[in-house]
């Protein structure tokens, strides 16, 4: 028989110990779990090598995957092979597949020695490496940015995995008569956020990252507008419903912590009310809205010596901790992030783990803010613990990985229990591996898509949508809203996953809080 692992459970403080206690007898949790973080951390890594696009490595370790979308940006002229689908579609958007990258430098930046200490910091970079590659090819001009690679209404249409797309994917733009501020913006942040991983490691690349993020941002500034006016096919589909300032100014702090020019601090403390960073009161943090991480990370900066500057910074701080307070229900009623009964974050019905995966590492990073500079955070004028802020995320983590009222993994191939009709072409149908043949976009949707069984390929690591408000899961393929996986769901868990993983264990590791000084 098989030895259980042994768990050693980290401590919370008491109150937490007995709100958890309180829940599971009137939601019958099981949360005597325990997990190991280390294999949720190495799966969801995993995960991104089957979202690949363009000509797989040799050392592709997702093998029911091959090469695809090897034609994308022939017809325009411009390279474009290479990057992430989003999701269980055949289609590269930009916007997300920016964010994904961002949360990726930032989680893998902020948690490296733990990552590194788990044996997975070769891999994190060669995930954040693989998008970099698309989005410095995707920025083909100083003012020209390729935010889109196929066409969402045809290939919503088909049923296929990707190797079987033969035609080539349409590409569409922005420049200076298309502007698409938002989506330049989020590019500049997440090529500004990976050259600092890079920094010690490969100067050259990060220096190319670095100009690359230097141009888009000035691109994005001077060129104002909304990305999907000029590429209405995303509207469908990643519509920038935030508008583009909160990229703006997400994209100037993260350029001001990789230079470490003034001006691009001054950016976002000049136009801090204008833009909405200091008058904006968030519930959420997303691929479309920015504003509570903004909020965050200014939260997080030294004081300025202008005195003016400070009281910018603190209006920042004040709007923070509005998001964490709402993240921990102790803001008025109506200004909380609504609860399933069985404790879950429940933002809104559509992919509903995509909010929770952001807003616990935004708490945690907070946490670890708040501890390093010995400070309290504070809801309606109580105090509240860097602890206690820790213990509410990693409730959330250990929700995702089966600690909720069904015992539910929402994380793919983890658990004894997880999702096994994932809503995805390619692993849906026989892998590339064992069937080289075509297969053809009805001829998906007849033998494949509508089984009843098990996917053949288990899409590791993919966090799915996840539960209803009432914390249930339908397992459908078709159930696209619970159980389609997208790449920025992963992203913010990673850097967890390796922190609990190093908790755990009590690895003697540090934390590299990106913002708490320069």
């Amino acid at each position: 028989m098989e030895e259980k692992k042994k768990c050693k459970s980290l401590k919370h403080p008491m109150f937490i110990q007995q709100w958890l206690a309180l829940v599971s007898i009137f939601s019958l949790l099981p949360f005597s779990q325990c997990f190991d973080y280390g294999e949720a951390l190495s799966k969801s890594i995993l995960y991104y090598e089957a979202q690949r696009s363009g000509y797989l490595p040799y050392n592709q370790r997702v093998t029911w995957r091959h090469h695809s979308g090897l034609a994308d940006g022939l017809e325009e002229g411009v390279d474009l092979i290479g990057g992430y689908y989003d999701a269980g579609d055949n289609i590269k958007f930009g916007l997300p597949m920016a964010f994904t990258i961002t949360m990726l430098s930032w989680s893998v930046m902020q948690y490296q020695e733990q990552i590194a200490a788990a044996g997975e910091f070769s891999h994190a970079l060669e995930a954040i490496k693989w998008g970099t590659d698309y989005l410095i090819k995707a920025h083909s001009e100083p003012n020209v940015l390729w935010v889109q690679v196929g066409d969402g209404e045809m290939d919503h249409q088909c049923w296929q995995r990707p190797e079987d797309v033969k035609t080539s994917g349409r590409a569409y733009k922005i420049d200076e008569e298309n502007p698409g501020s938002d989506a330049a913006g989020e590019t500049a942040a997440a090529l500004a956020a990976a050259s600092l991983l890079f920094r010690k490691i490969n100067p050259h690349y990060s220096h190319i990252l670095l100009e690359h993020a230097q141009q888009l941002f000035e691109f994005g500034d001077k060129f104002r507008g909304k990305y999907d006016n000029s590429v209405e096919v995303v509207k469908g589909y990643y519509p920038s419903t935030s508008g583009y300032k909160d990229e703006l100014l997400w994209a100037a702090l993260w350029l001001y912590k990789a230079t470490d020019k003034v001006d691009y601090l001054n950016y976002a403390l000049e136009n801090a009310e204008s833009f909405g960073g200091t008058t904006w009161s968030i519930r959420e943090f997303s691929w479309d809205i920015k504003y509570a991480g903004v909020q965050v990370i200014a939260a997080m900066l030294p004081k300025e010596k202008n005195e003016e500057y400070n009281h910018i910074l603190q209006q920042y701080r004040s709007k923070a901790e509005h998001y964490i307070c709402a993240n921990l229900n102790k803001n008025e009623n109506a200004s909380n992030v609504p609860r399933t009964p069985g404790g879950l974050l429940y933002t809104r019905k559509w992919n509903p783990l995509q909010y929770v995966s952001t807003a616990t590492f935004l708490l945690i990073a907070y946490s670890d803010h708040l501890k390093a500079t010995n400070q309290n955070l504070y809801c309606k004028g109580v105090p509240v613990t860097a602890d206690e802020i820790f213990a509410t995320a990693k409730f959330q983590i250990d929700y995702i990985l089966g600690s909720n009222p069904i015992g539910m993994s929402y994380l793919v191939g983890y658990g004894s229990t997880c999702p096994k009709r994932v809503h995805h072409r390619g692993a849906s149908i026989e892998g590339y591996d064992k069937n080289k043949g075509y297969i053809g976009c009805m001829e998906g949707f007849k033998n494949w898509f509508r089984r009843q069984d098990s996917n053949p390929n288990v899409l590791v690591g993919a966090l799915v949508g996840g539960p209803d408000k009432d914390d249930q899961f339908s397992d459908q393929r078709g159930n696209f809203r619970q159980s389609e996986a997208c790449t920025y769901n992963s992203a913010p868990l990673i850097g967890l996953f390796a922190k609990l993983h190093a908790l755990e264990r009590n690895y003697s590791t540090i934390n590299f809080p990106l913002f708490s000084s320069n």
